[in-house]
């Protein structure tokens, strides 16, 4: 197990078996802040999405804060496509030496937004920002910032993440 992640499950990532598992991202300077991927599922009310190697999943996305709890359900995600938040946390890990500026991620949807700060030594800042749109009136936004090591803890971030959407896509 990664030690920035505290899996649902006890292997911390894919293995052998078809249980589902999570992914919970802690902030290396203050514990209280995390954010939990959960429940990745293929949409069985209808025919899976397929293609070639792209799968539809959706899954819950929790975000924790000292007085701060929020989730959001059914965020649309797809694997096996580079443009995907897997491929954007790798993207920043392979930049390990840093880099200038906000670099952003967004589902199709908006529903979830990843962004990311390089700051000094080696620290990257992810803030994840939920706004649902599909349920009430879409007024309400929540975000947590984790602060995570580039590199190493990035690419362990990906790896899992890619993971966790690959065995819900199947």
């Amino acid at each position: 197990m990664h030690p920035h992640f505290d899996a649902a499950n006890d292997a911390g990532g894919p293995n052998d078996s078809n249980e589902p598992y999570d992914v919970t991202v802690r902030c290396n300077d203050d514990r209280d802040a995390r954010i939990c991927l959960r429940g990745a599922v293929s949409p069985d009310d209808g025919p899976i999405v397929d293609y070639t190697a792209s799968r539809l999943v959706h899954y819950t996305v929790e975000l924790y804060a000292r007085g701060l709890t929020a989730h959001l359900d059914r965020v649309v995600g797809w694997t096996g496509e580079a443009n995907e938040i897997d491929g954007f946390l790798t993207d920043l890990a392979r930049d390990f030496g840093g880099w200038d500026g906000e670099r952003s991620w967004h589902t199709d949807d908006r529903d979830l937004t990843l962004s990311a700060v390089f700051r000094s030594a080696g620290r990257v800042e992810l803030t994840w920002q939920l706004r649902p749109w599909r349920a009430g009136d879409g007024r309400w936004v929540a975000s947590v910032t984790t602060v995570l090591s580039a590199g190493e803890q990035l690419a362990a971030l990906a790896a899992d993440v890619r993971g966790f959407l690959a065995r819900a896509g199947g």
